[in-house]
């Protein structure tokens, strides 16, 4: 297991700080369509004695997962995203199907411990209303079928493993969309849809815990195929929950890490969702504002004076990767 880290702000500080407590891989958002960015910013993680080994999150698919006109531009450009990532050495590109877009919240200040912040959600308080026409769980296997046997050679060849991140929340209907990607069943279709290796998932523990199933078991089942991990857990259960400290959440987090090592997991694994701590300031939403997918730069996303969402400021972090080394440490002795 390689501790891994969503630097955000990405700026020396930061990255100094990831290097200091023994993070040894670097999470980088979608830094756009051009070759030369991608290198820029895995050469800017190297100069801090880091490697950039994941790309996730900004990543354009929105045509493709509701199967638009544009999908096989965006097709393309994922394909390239990818050539792009093996020619720079970046391991894991991790991705969405999510057809409302990203993961969700109803609260970004719910208090936890000490008065700390965390995200919430309480389906009773979701409004109902669509953006755009309905697409049926159907159609979306249909695209995702589709874009698995366009992309997966092209990972296989760039050596590079792809990692499908849950629906968060992870319901089979949201905002009047059918998800397709919410419990351990639906990434067992996923994996049999393309059966190579480099078609793998993002093991999103948070998620798996925000429908009650049982985490160590669930990482057995799905282990073969675990090609990045997001460790996170929460209070509460669907309808609703709370994300928690790392160490005060509902799951058995050393019994996680225990079985994490059991099925052989050596991939990043990162804090996810940690708590905001006194004196950090985040946005009040977790929307960059949907920037048009050529004009982002790699200081769009990746750089030093981007808003802050809820859950990713560093302290929070800090805290999480400390906890997660010692749980690392106890496992594998």
């Amino acid at each position: 297991m390689r501790l891994a880290l969503v630097v955000t702000q990405m700026n020396d500080h930061n990255l100094t700080l990831a290097s200091q407590i023994g993070v040894t891989d670097i999470v980088g958002r979608y830094p756009g369509p051009r070759r030369d960015d991608m290198a820029i910013l895995r050469d800017r993680v190297h100069q801090h004695g880091l490697r950039l080994s994941v790309i996730e999150g900004f990543i354009p698919l929105d045509d493709i997962v509701h199967g638009r006109p544009g999908r096989d531009a965006q097709t393309e450009a994922f394909q390239r995203l990818l050539s792009h990532m093996g020619e720079a050495g970046i391991d894991v590109c991790c991705y969405n199907f999510m057809p409302n877009d990203d993961w969700a919240r109803t609260r970004t200040d719910f208090p936890q411990r000490g008065g700390a912040e965390v995200t919430a959600f309480d389906a009773d308080t979701v409004e109902k209303d669509a953006e755009g026409p309905l697409i049926t769980a159907s159609h979306l296997w249909e695209n995702l079928h589709r874009f698995l046997e366009a992309v997966v050679p092209v990972a296989v060849s760039a050596g590079v493993k792809l990692a499908a991140h849950p629906d968060d929340p992870p319901l089979s209907t949201f905002k009047g969309h059918a998800q397709i990607l919410h419990d351990p069943a639906c990434f067992e279709r996923l994996i049999g849809l393309v059966d190579h290796p480099a078609n793998g998932i993002c093991f999103c523990q948070g998620c798996f815990a925000e429908i009650g199933v049982d985490i160590p078991a669930t990482i057995r089942r799905l282990g073969h195929r675990i090609n990045y991990a997001h460790f996170r857990d929460v209070c509460g259960c669907l309808p609703r929950f709370a994300e928690s400290f790392h160490d005060n959440g509902k799951t058995d987090m050393f019994a996680a890490m225990q079985t994490y090592h059991e099925v052989g997991f050596d991939g990043p694994m990162r804090p996810d969702h940690a708590p905001t701590l006194a004196g950090e300031a985040t946005a009040s939403t977790i929307d960059y504002g949907g920037l048009d997918a050529e004009a982002i730069t790699p200081d769009t996303y990746n750089g030093a004076d981007i808003p802050v969402p809820p859950g990713y400021a560093m302290m929070g972090r800090l805290f999480a990767v400390g906890y997660m080394r010692g749980l690392i440490d106890a496992a594998v002795r």
